[in-house]
C-alpha cells in the first residue's frame, strides 16, 4: 500500500509539471498519463520495482522539457494565438476571456478601494495620520480582490470562502480597533507582518481551499515567486509610463505631478498586484517560469557572496554589528536565500540523480545557516545591553524559525547527495514548514501589539 502510494505521488508530481504548460492539452496529459501507467504496469511484469519502473517509464516518454518543446512545435500556431487570445475558437478560450474579465474588474474594483477612504476625509498622503492607515490597510485594498478572482477561478464552495474571510474581517478590525500609538513599534511590526499572513490566506484560494496538499504547496510557492517577480517588471514599466505622462504633458504647461502620488500611485499599485497575480496564473505556463530561471543565476552569486563575506570575517575577526539596521538588512538576506532555495526545490525533477547545482545549494544553504547563528548571536547580544523590545523579539523568533527551516534543508540536501533519502523528503519538508510562517507573522502583526502596550 505504501509503495503504491508513493508511486502514486510521483506520477501526480509528474502530471503537474505536464499540466503547467498550456501547449499540452488537458487531452494530451491524460494520453501520456496512460501510457506512462501502461509502461510502469509492463515493467512491474518483466521483474521491476514500482520506483525503478517509473523511472525508466519517464526515460521512454521523456522528460517533461522535452514533452513541452515537442508539444510546443507541434502547436506552436494554437500557442501564439494563447499568448494573444483575441478571439480564440472554442470552450477553453472561452474560459480565458471570462478570467481576463473576471481580473481587470477586480483590479479596478482594488483601485477604487484604495480612494474610497477618501469619502471619508482620509486621503493617500493628506497626513502622516493618513499614511499610517493606508499603511495598515493597504494590503486590504488589495488581497481580498485577488483572492476573490482565485476563488471565482476555482469556484469555491460558501465555506471555503468562509474560512478564507475570517482572517482578512478579523485583520481589519484589529488594525483599525487597537489603540497603536502613532509610528510606535507594534504599529510598524503589524504594518510589515499584517500583509505577509494575509497573502498566506489569499495562497488558500489559490490552492483552490486544498491547504493540506502539499502539491499545492509547492504550486503556492512557484506562484508566490512568480506574482513578485512580475509585479516587480509591472512596477517597473508603471514608472517609466508615469515618468513618460508627466514629460509631454509639462511640455504642453499642463502639470499633473499632483496626481502622481494622490491618484496614480496608490490606484495603479492596487490594480497591477491582482493583474500579476492574474498574468502569473494566465501565462506562466505557456512561456516558463522566470523565478527557476533566475535562482539558477543567483545561487552561484549569492553562494559566492556569503562565502566571501564568512571568509573575511574569520580573517580579519570581526562580527556584526548589533545595529538594528544592520539585523533587518541580514534578514532580508536570509528570505532572499531562502527563496532561492525554494524556487530551485519546486523546479527540479524529483526523479534526477544529483547533479553540481545540488552541491551549490547545500553551499548556499550552510553559508546562510553560519551567518543566521551569527544574527542570532547579534541579537542575543543587543537583547542583553538593551532588554526586551517588540523590534528584537520579532527578529529573534524569524531568525530560529530561518535557523530551523535552513538546517532541515541543509541535513536533507547532503542526505540527498550522499544518496541517503530521496528529493522527495526535501520537498515535503519545505512545504510542510510553510504553516510555520503565517502562524508567526500573525503572532507577531496581533498578539505583539497587546504583549508589549502597544508601545
Amino acid at each position: 500500500m505504501e509503495n503504491r502510494q508513493s508511486i502514486e505521488e510521483r506520477i501526480t508530481l509528474w502530471r503537474e509539471q505536464l499540466q503547467r504548460h498550456v501547449a499540452i492539452r488537458p487531452g494530451d496529459a491524460k494520453e501520456l498519463e496512460d501510457k506512462l501507467r501502461s509502461q510502469i504496469e509492463a515493467l512491474i511484469e518483466v521483474g521491476l520495482n514500482e520506483g525503478e519502473a517509473f523511472l525508466v517509464a519517464v526515460k521512454r516518454l521523456g522528460d517533461v522539457d522535452s514533452l513541452w518543446r515537442e508539444y510546443a512545435q507541434e502547436y506552436s500556431e494554437r500557442l501564439w494565438k494563447q499568448l494573444f487570445p483575441a478571439s480564440p475558437p472554442g470552450e477553453r478560450a472561452t474560459r480565458m476571456q471570462r478570467d481576463t474579465l473576471v481580473a481587470i474588474g477586480m483590479a479596478i474594483a482594488a483601485a477604487v478601494a484604495v480612494k474610497i477612504p477618501r469619502l471619508f476625509g482620509i486621503g493617500f498622503g493628506d497626513s502622516p495620520v493618513a499614511e499610517s492607515f493606508y499603511a495598515r490597510n493597504f494590503s486590504l485594498f488589495i488581497l481580498p480582490f485577488l483572492t476573490g478572482y482565485f476563488a471565482w477561478k476555482w469556484g469555491l464552495d460558501r465555506g471555503k470562502l468562509l474560512m478564507i474571510a475570517i482572517p482578512f474581517v478579523a485583520a481589519a478590525l484589529l488594525v483599525n480597533l487597537l489603540p497603536f500609538v502613532h509610528t510606535g513599534a507594534t504599529e510598524m511590526l503589524a504594518m510589515i507582518h499584517l500583509p505577509i499572513a494575509l497573502c498566506f490566506a489569499a495562497g488558500i484560494a489559490y490552492m483552490g481551499g486544498k491547504w493540506d496538499d502539499h502539491i499545492q504547496r509547492m504550486n503556492l510557492i512557484c506562484f508566490s515567486g512568480e506574482w513578485v517577480i512580475y509585479s516587480a517588471l509591472i512596477a517597473l514599466g508603471g514608472g517609466v509610463l508615469t515618468a513618460l505622462t508627466v514629460f509631454i504633458f509639462n511640455s504642453i504647461g499642463v502639470h499633473v505631478e499632483p496626481i502622481v502620488p494622490s491618484w496614480l500611485l496608490p490606484c495603479g499599485a492596487a490594480g497591477a498586484l491582482v493583474i500579476s497575480g492574474w498574468l502569473v496564473e494566465a501565462k506562466q505556463s505557456m512561456i516558463g517560469n522566470l523565478a527557476p530561471v533566475l535562482t539558477r543565476l543567483f545561487t552561484p552569486l549569492f553562494a559566492l557572496l556569503l562565502l566571501s563575506y564568512i571568509v573575511e570575517m574569520l580573517l580579519s575577526g570581526r562580527g556584526i554589528l548589533v545595529e538594528r539596521e544592520l539585523l533587518i538588512g541580514f534578514d532580508i538576506l536570509l528570505v532572499l536565500i531562502l527563496g532561492l532555495l525554494l524556487y530551485s526545490i519546486s523546479a527540479r525533477d524529483p526523479q534526477e540523480p544529483p547533479n553540481m547545482f545540488d552541491t551549490l545549494q547545500l553551499i548556499l544553504a550552510l553559508s546562510a545557516l553560519f551567518v543566521d547563528l551569527l544574527a542570532l548571536w547579534a541579537i542575543g547580544r543587543r537583547i542583553s545591553e538593551f532588554g526586551f523590545s517588540p523590534n528584537k523579539v520579532a527578529a529573534l523568533g524569524e531568525n530560529l524559525i530561518l535557523l530551523v527551516n535552513l538546517g532541515g534543508s541543509a541535513l536533507l540536501y547532503a542526505r540527498f547527495l550522499f544518496r541517503r533519502t530521496p528529493f522527495t523528503s526535501l520537498i515535503r519538508w519545505q512545504t510542510a514548514y510553510i504553516p510555520v510562517y503565517p502562524i508567526w507573522t500573525g503572532i507577531v502583526a496581533v498578539v505583539f501589539p497587546i504583549v508589549f502596550d502597544f508601545r
